[in-house]
């Protein structure tokens, strides 16, 4: 069972799991995983889906006995990762935890999606239960979006995180950078027609970040190699991509499963890939937020912390447990 919306859209969509195609797919972030969801995609009425039952019965107990990384933890392996960026001189590398959520008996997901859909008309907005994998979250990263049509790619480059209200600092700016560069050197060898925005504030709720927009003409024969070059991207990984994945795998205290993976949606005009932030995995007794930053030579391990403990309230906020 799934249900989500498209960034400034607020039809409700699911698949229709009558029928054997796979239009919507979730692939982790180290490429090992994937869910698939049967069907065609179809719009839903909005009574019928308040009508429609997704009980907190259906998730699974957690039964994992992770114990969350506490602030000291945090702190100490990122002043590790800061040594690894300075003795190899990387541009960024990026690091995650999770934030785990048990203050509660039984939680409305009905209208935690709601909340979430409505505190985020700009983001890819879902909500899936399928066995012990059952995950929400609401993310505006765009992998890519290519039109069958005009045969034209669309991408992002989206980095630096502040407080709405902050103005950028070196370290967000020369973060950004790099991801922007990643993309370009991408797309320049499919054609010769690549178009670059200016940087520019994208907003997010209660937070911003530093964004630039790629689009390029391509041939349809070469989208899934694109994606597939492209992902993980600077803003999820790090540069050089190989290098920052292993270290992630041997830093971060557990795995990203969907975290930071991709999901991919295909109509009959468009095929989009939406990178998967600001998520969370659901259980029974838990909610497993997870939550990252870009580092560099110059973070401040305490305000990353803060930036983490931001990003965690984009689902956080919208839950409705009792």
């Amino acid at each position: 069972m799934i249900y989500f919306k498209f960034p400034f859209d607020e039809s409700l969509y699911s698949t229709d799991e009558n029928s054997s195609e796979s239009n919507v797919n979730f692939y982790s972030f180290d490429g090992l995983r994937q869910i698939d969801f049967k069907g065609k995609i179809i719009e839903i009425n909005p009574e019928n889906f308040n009508d429609t039952a997704i009980s907190g019965d259906l998730l699974t107990k957690d039964k994992n006995q992770f114990i969350a990384e506490t602030k000291d933890e945090y702190l100490s392996n990122l002043a590790k990762v800061i040594d690894i960026i300075k003795d190899n001189q990387l541009p960024k590398l990026v690091y995650s935890r999770r934030k785990i959520f048990t203050d509660f008996n039984e939680i409305d997901l009905k209208q935690s999606f709601k909340n979430l859909c409505n505190a985020y008309p700009n983001a890819f907005r879902y909500i899936f239960i399928d066995g012990e994998n059952s995950w929400m979250g609401a993310f505006s990263e765009v992998l890519g979006k290519f039109s069958k049509q005009t045969h034209t790619f669309e991408t992002m480059s989206l980095a630096g995180t502040l407080p709405v209200s902050e103005s950028w600092s070196e370290k967000e700016i020369e973060e950004q950078k790099p991801v922007s560069s990643y993309i370009r050197n991408i797309l320049k060898n499919y054609s010769e027609s690549l178009k670059e925005s200016e940087t520019y504030d994208h907003i997010s709720g209660n937070i911003k970040h530093l964004r630039t927009d790629f689009k390029i003409k391509i041939q349809p024969e070469d989208l899934d190699k694109i994606i597939q070059e492209l992902h993980p991207t600077p803003a999820v990984c790090g540069i050089p991509k190989e290098f920052c994945k292993d270290n992630i795998q041997q830093l971060e205290k557990f795995p990203r499963e969907f975290y930071a993976g991709y999901i991919k949606i295909e109509t009959e005009e468009s095929i989009q890939y939406f990178v998967n932030l600001r998520c969370s995995k659901l259980y029974k007794n838990a909610i497993h937020l997870f939550v990252g930053g870009g580092i560099t030579a110059q973070s401040n391990p305490e305000k990353e912390w803060r930036e983490t403990e931001l990003k965690s309230e984009a689902v956080l906020k919208n839950l409705v447990v009792s």
